[in-house]
């Protein structure tokens, strides 16, 4: 069967558990312990041409709730003591026997300080858990960094429109924690669903979440494990092509500012999604840093006026890895596609029996 993941992998329940079982934060005007401490700038190594080397493999593998909850609302960090017992309940409630899988069930066991796990997921048993890896733990509250409450903007009027036409065809599809789609045929699937793209930026963590980086003088290469997809990024300063040319990764063009590479993609295809939504408008800019051996910090700005009310900022960390990344063979023995499709045909067969039984 296909590797695809059902649950989701944020940390918001136990996160939530957790700092209502601590003391209460500095008053205003107090230094936090959580926040950053300054340092000494690390200054990356170079490759044969002089430029900051980003090369290797890269995980992201997060365990930062995406947006802050809205019970940290001024929080932006946790204290070391807060993150110690996240670590710790995370640990205590799997003992290592499940690769320490993240997902809102997990949290939501850590929050009633469960002894016994259960899924929450009744239909399927969240089998697929051990596809999920180890997490990264770090003291922010959200990934989001902008605006600065660690929330995304609200939708656009359009963008709430066709949010909530979505939202349907999924509640007809049968919902669930697999986003099933109502279905006339394979087109009205999810692209990943097809095993054509997961689509870039691609922030989720946790799953399948590796990318590598080849560089050269001018060019950079950016390998995405789902779907082994490649972006090869031209830094010569060429510019974007024609506006009437689309596609899945869309047109992207690299630079450096200082040891930052920076990444402006535009020309997004119209099919393609990102948060389920429409990219074709949608301009991102990614900076790639590298603070330290074993880290790069990639900061990713998603500028998209008719989706959402003004641009936001993520930034995520993603630490080096000796792992080769294999293929991502999606396609294989991928029965997910007959899957879906058979069984909107049996809801409509059901649906239609119904309606008949009741005349």
């Amino acid at each position: 069967m296909k590797r695809q993941l059902f649950g989701s992998v944020s940390m918001v329940a136990m996160v939530i558990g957790l700092v209502s079982l601590m003391p209460a934060p500095a008053a205003a005007g107090q230094t936090s312990a959580a926040a950053p401490k300054a340092s000494t700038p690390y200054t990356a190594p170079r490759t044969a041409e002089g430029q900051p080397d980003l090369q290797g493999v890269w995980a992201n593998n997060d365990a930062t709730p995406f947006e802050r909850p809205k019970q940290l609302e001024g929080r932006p960090f946790l204290t070391e003591a807060e993150v110690a017992a996240l670590k710790k309940r995370a640990g205590e409630l799997f003992n290592g026997e499940t690769d320490a899988a993240f997902g809102d069930e997990v949290f939501l066991a850590a929050l009633r300080d469960a002894k016994d796990f259960k899924s929450y997921d009744t239909q399927v048993g969240n089998y697929n858990h051990f596809w999920i890896v180890d997490r990264e733990f770090d003291n922010r509250t959200s990934l989001v960094v902008d605006p600065p409450d660690g929330r995304i903007p609200p939708l656009t009027e359009a963008a709430k429109k066709r949010a909530a036409e979505i939202a349907e065809l999924q509640r007809v599809g049968g919902g669930g924690v697999a986003g099933n789609f109502a279905a006339d045929g394979p087109e009205d699937l999810p692209l990943g669903h097809r095993c054509i793209t997961f689509g870039v930026p691609r922030l989720g963590a946790g799953y399948n979440s590796y990318f590598q980086i080849i560089q050269a003088k001018d060019w950079v290469a950016v390998y995405q494990e789902t779907i082994h997809d490649y972006r090869i990024i031209p830094l010569d300063n060429r510019p974007h092509v024609s506006d009437d040319i689309r596609q899945w990764l869309g047109d992207a063009r690299g630079h450096w500012e200082g040891d930052t590479l920076v990444v402006e993609t535009t020309n997004y295809s119209p099919k393609g999604r990102f948060r389920n939504l429409s990219q074709e408008n949608m301009k991102t800019v990614e900076r790639y840093t590298r603070v330290g051996p074993e880290t790069i910090q990639w900061d990713v700005t998603i500028n998209d006026p008719t989706v959402y009310t003004k641009p936001w900022t993520a930034s995520i960390l993603l630490r080096s890895s000796k792992d080769q990344i294999y293929e991502f063979a999606c396609h294989e023995g991928n029965e997910g596609m007959a899957g879906a499709l058979s069984g909107m045909r049996a809801l409509e067969k059901a649906t239609e029996g119904a309606k008949k039984g009741s005349n």
